[in-house]
């Protein structure tokens, strides 16, 4: 087993492998931000003599004690080709970064002979560019990775991994596997209707006023929590807690309203949760749509882009039948585009645009709440 050190702390490595020192944390901590800065960098317009460039990687200049392996040199170059890949498929619905900022934090080392594990945590802002009116002018997220380190003969550091450990799996500059959530196993649910993805959509007006929700509300708490969770709720975002994006998306509606309905948890008829107990339907990705449906609190949109602050959109990525991830619409611009906010990986106000971009043969699902 390794020892799990925090990265103030000095660091010792068994006897057969090289020391970890504080410089060589500094060393593992700057990789790690080059690795994540020119991912997000691959994502932001860079118009230069009328031709579009690619940025410079930063990770190129890494040549000294720790580095990049050849082999993961390759992945990152693949990974910045399909996300340059993406900023493509973003354009061409409507969306370019005019800019973007990245800062990794190390958060612990784990050294095993002639191997480290580093775990840090990612803060990546990117700004929508030539945004206007009540559009948002920028777009966030937090996330998790592990790196993975191998040390050669000489005790110098090669870089020959990167996995992203959050349960979402869903930042606009990751290029990650889906996440398979279980199958459905209530008796007679109902079945959501699949929304469609083409841009523009044909307008659906929100009556805000008929439903008596208050939707702002909901915009609000969402934006307040999306990256420091309400101690009045228990977390699901850790290690196997299955996550906390449906858990978040419920507490958001009953800030804007929604009422609880009380009974057994795994009924998926009854909706309820507050810091002791919390029904299937609260926190479940398939129970919350089974609920809102069968309750008559939401219906199905014909269009992701139909959606309006206080909708919910979920994700099936792989098209299995079995819904993977939900999130909720904190704003829309004049133009028509809904922004979504979400717990797993924590993100504010990530324009639809971009998770189509991103996962362009999942199943879409947008409810009108």
């Amino acid at each position: 087993m390794g020892i799990l050190l925090p990265h103030q702390s000095a660091s010792a490595a068994a006897p057969a492998g090289p020391t970890v020192d504080s410089a060589t944390k500094v060393a593992f901590q700057r990789l790690a931000d080059a690795v994540f800065t020119d991912r997000t960098q691959s994502l932001v317009s860079d118009a230069r003599g009328g031709r579009q460039k690619p940025h410079p990687q930063r990770t190129s200049g890494f040549t000294g004690k720790v580095r990049l392996s050849e082999t993961q040199s390759r992945e990152e170059r693949s990974t910045l080709d399909e996300l340059r890949a993406r900023k493509s498929r973003l354009a061409r619905l409507g969306e370019k970064y005019s800019g973007a900022g990245t800062r990794v934090t190390l958060d612990a080392t784990r050294v095993e002979g002639r191997y480290a594990t580093v775990e840090v945590t990612e803060t990546t802002t990117l700004a929508y560019e030539e945004a206007k009116g009540a559009e948002p002018e920028t777009t966030g997220f937090r996330a998790h990775h592990e790196l993975s380190f191998q040390a050669d003969r000489k005790g110098d550091w090669r870089l020959t991994g990167v996995r992203d450990t959050d349960d979402g799996y869903l930042a606009v500059n990751q290029v990650a596997k889906p996440a398979v959530a279980a199958p459905a196993t209530a008796a007679d649910p109902p079945s959501a209707t699949r929304s469609a993805t083409t841009w523009p959509a044909r307008p659906d007006p929100k009556n805000v006023t008929a439903t008596g929700y208050d939707y702002k509300a909901m915009a609000a708490y969402a934006t307040k929590y999306w990256n420091r969770y309400n101690p009045d709720y228990p977390d699901f975002s850790g290690v196997g807690a299955g996550g906390d994006c449906t858990n978040f998306v419920s507490q958001s509606l009953k800030a804007g309203g929604w009422q609880h309905v009380p009974g057994y948890t795994t009924d998926f008829h009854k909706w309820f949760g507050n810091a002791e107990i919390q029904s299937d339907s609260f926190v479940g990705v398939n129970e919350f749509s089974w609920f809102a449906l069968s309750s008559k609190r939401a219906t199905s949109l014909a269009n992701v882009y139909q959606m309006d602050v206080g909708d919910v959109l979920q994700v099936d990525f792989d098209k299995d039948g079995s819904k993977d991830h939900s999130m909720i619409v904190t704003k829309r611009s004049q133009q028509g585009m809904p922004y979504v906010t979400y717990h797993s990986n924590d993100t504010y106000n990530r324009s639809v645009a971009s998770l189509v971009a991103s996962y362009p043969s999942a199943a879409y699902y947008a409810y009108r709440t």
